[in-house]
């Protein structure tokens, strides 16, 4: 069977009529279809090429502007428009936070169908810019060509590039020479390694034959100024290896934890690989309100320090403990939250699947003298049962904060069954949450609802939802 033809349409004078999901705004084509257009703000009038064409919608893009949107700013990065990343960058900050917290609601009114109080006022981000963490890019030997490279018609000799995949191109990365995500030294060391790898002919990996010595780079830092980088190479060899290690110790003597690996398998997840520690501890340390959490390189941890705190705060105070609470910590992680409500608990109870992250968080309650936190492995649906119940104790508030996919069903008719006086549900999907709201609705009433802004400049919004029994 051939390719699907598409047939390239444009339509002219097309209202920007709203921000729909994914960071995509949507219009309305003349014969009633939705069409999706990216880079582009509600308020834009444009004339939009389609390059895609379905049932009930079009895909396209704009190819020329008629009139600018009130609520347009100057995106500040050159790579805008050509990365995937910080797709609402040309949307006032203002706007971005009305049309995320707009979502929320919309998820929760149609998917839930629950009765809802007024919202507390969405938590903006302090900082629009350079919040991360932590960042991940890859390198390639089939770097991507911008469309004003290809207008030039200037032969490109070298193809190296060390960035972010385009978005729907598995093989092709963007040279990034400026990120606005992650702050200092993370361009400095990005850029500098890439010079380094393309004076000394290091190999960039080549994502179709699955050869090269240079494969992703990892870096991560802390609010208190700490520092990881991790290489990951793909051909094993160690004098290439060691040259560009030495070389990062010594341009960046400020770095913590220096690591890498060797990953020779189709894909780059470091999550069952053997991590070396070549230069420094094989780990970094953030702070938040006192405690210390240590951070390893498959740790999970919130990517925006700042607002993890008020996301946790937000959660603390929903939970409304008094000292006197058993709490239950679902998908506890490397037990972040747990300890940070564990002040105000008589006693807290985390449980995760990962192993690792459990090792963590004990080890983290160690290191903060905190007493009153136990931490269990285990998958939610098996280990979250009756027996358990019975051997830690029934909970008064139950703390959860699944991933993208929400609560298995499972944990969710033992929620019911257990029947806390509270729950509160943390989320980065609302359409997910809603989902599990409606389950619980019979018994629980959402008493309280507040959105976190976590990444400015991008789609994602995280919401926080106080549950009390009826």
């Amino acid at each position: 069977m051939g390719k699907r033809k598409t047939d390239k349409i444009v339509f002219t004078n097309v209202d920007v009529l709203d921000a729909g999901a994914k960071g995509v705004s949507v219009a309305k084509a003349p014969d009633g279809k939705v069409i999706f257009i990216p880079n582009v703000v509600p308020g834009d009038v444009v004339d939009v090429q389609t390059f895609k064409k379905r049932k009930a919608y079009y895909e396209g893009k704009a190819v020329h502007f008629h009139e600018y949107s009130a609520d347009r700013v100057i995106p500040q990065c050159q790579h805008f428009g050509a990365c995937g990343g910080c797709k609402w960058q040309n949307m006032l900050y203002e706007k971005q936070l009305y049309y995320k917290n707009r979502e929320v609601f919309n998820h929760l009114k149609r998917i839930g169908k629950v009765e809802l109080p007024e919202f507390e006022p969405i938590k903006g981000s302090d900082k629009q810019f350079y919040y991360r963490n932590k960042m991940e890019f890859s390198f390639s030997n089939a770097r991507w060509i911008t469309e004003e490279e290809s207008a030039s018609g200037e032969e490109i000799d070298n193809r190296n590039a060390l960035g972010f995949h385009i978005p729907r191109m598995w093989d092709k990365i963007l040279d990034i020479t400026h990120c606005h995500l992650q702050g200092d030294p993370s361009n400095m060391i990005r850029n500098a390694v890439r010079d380094f790898a393309n004076e000394h002919n290091l190999e960039f990996f080549n994502p179709r034959e699955h050869s090269g010595l240079l494969r992703t780079l990892m870096i991560r830092n802390t609010s208190i100024g700490e520092l990881m980088v991790l290489i990951q190479f793909f051909d094993n060899n160690k004098e290439q290896r060691e040259m560009l290690l030495d070389f990062l110790m010594e341009k960046f003597p400020g770095i913590t934890s220096l690591q890498y690996v060797v990953n020779q398998k189709a894909n780059d997840t470091l999550y069952d690989q053997n991590i070396k520690l070549y230069k420094g501890r094989d780990y970094i340390l953030e702070e938040m309100e006192g405690l210390t959490f240590k951070i390893n390189a498959k740790s999970f941890y919130q990517t925006n320090s700042e607002q993890a705190y008020e996301l946790y705060s937000i959660t603390r105070d929903f939970a409304g403990l008094t000292g006197n609470e058993l709490v239950y910590d679902l998908y506890t992680g490397t037990g972040t939250i747990a300890q940070f409500v564990s002040r105000k608990a008589k006693k807290v109870v985390g449980v995760e699947a990962v192993p690792e992250a459990i090792a963590d968080a004990k080890e983290n309650a160690k290191r903060n003298n905190i007493d009153n936190c136990e931490f269990f492995v285990g998958d939610m649906k098996d280990v979250f049962n009756a027996e358990f119940i019975n051997t830690h104790g029934h909970p008064d508030v139950i703390i959860t904060d699944p991933p993208r996919d929400g609560m298995h069903k499972d944990v969710v008719e033992q929620i019911l069954r257990i029947a806390p006086e509270k729950v509160v549900y943390v989320s980065c999907n609302s359409a997910t949450q809603a989902r599990d709201l409606a389950l619980m609705d019979e018994m629980y009433k959402v008493t309280r609802v507040r959105p976190v802004d976590m990444f400015p400049q991008t789609h994602h919004v995280e919401n926080v939802v106080l549950l009390e029994k009826r």
